[in-house]
């Protein structure tokens, strides 16, 4: 049997999920490689190779024989090579890129440093109220737009895409960032649509399910310790 032609480098974080969703959606086959951040396996060489920032996700496309790092555009990549996610209109096709982007320049910034200093400095004796809250308040501004944007409409341009898929797995990390979004229906009926969608609860179980990104009880038990344990090193003193 011939290899796939993706091999996806990831692991289970908000933005190793995305082209995980976007896979699992399409229903093609592809390799998959669980990167280790414990054992630095995200800065090896072989690895710095096909990724110069030392993050994830990355793929191989070994049909173009090339390396793609960058979820955004690998989330556009892979739409574009199989046909589907991405509409064909041009102005739908840009709207669709302006979503993604507000993603990957905003959404994931934002609320990935909301988490960061909640979850890893403070724990690690780095608490910063100030960074908490400008964090937790850009976060929710944010997730105020989505809100806005998802009036009387499904999906955040025309039908799903992969501008939905980039953006669902931080905002549905609200909790995670500790963002409150009770009082945004819009958006929470988004998440309900996303969340029946068989692929995707598939997808956040690869390489590994992490339940409390996404639970209503991510403080309770061990999980919220280990993660600031295992990221302790990321502390820098000041």
């Amino acid at each position: 049997m011939p290899q796939p032609d993706i091999h996806l480098y990831t692991a289970a974080t908000m933005n190793g999920y995305k082209p995980v969703i976007l896979l699992e959606e399409l229903g093609v086959p592809y390799d998959l490689t669980f990167i280790d951040f414990a054992k630095s396996e995200q800065k090896a060489p072989d690895y710095l190779a096909l990724n110069p920032n030392g993050k994830i996700p990355t793929i191989e496309d070994r049909s173009e024989g090339r390396a793609i790092f960058e979820s955004g555009a690998i989330l556009w990549h892979l739409a574009q090579k199989y046909g589907r996610f991405l509409s064909d209109d041009p102005i739908v096709r840009s709207e669709t890129l302006q979503w993604l982007f507000f993603q990957v320049g905003h959404v994931g910034p934002m609320m990935g440093q909301a988490m960061y200093f909640q979850r890893i400095a403070a724990p690690n004796g780095h608490d910063d109220p100030f960074a908490i809250r400008r964090y937790v308040d850009e976060s929710r501004r944010l997730l105020e737009v989505l809100n806005t944007r998802l009036e009387e409409r499904a999906y955040l341009v025309g039908d799903y895409s992969v501008a939905d898929m980039a953006t669902y797995p931080w905002a549905r990390a609200h909790v995670w960032a500790r963002v409150e979004v009770d009082d945004l229906p819009n958006l929470k009926a988004w998440f309900d649509r996303i969340d029946a969608r068989p692929a995707v609860q598939k997808a956040l179980t690869i390489p590994k399910a992490q339940p409390q990104f996404w639970a209503a009880d991510a403080d309770d038990g061990s999980f919220a310790v280990e993660n600031a344990a295992r990221f302790a090193g990321d502390v820098k003193p000041t």
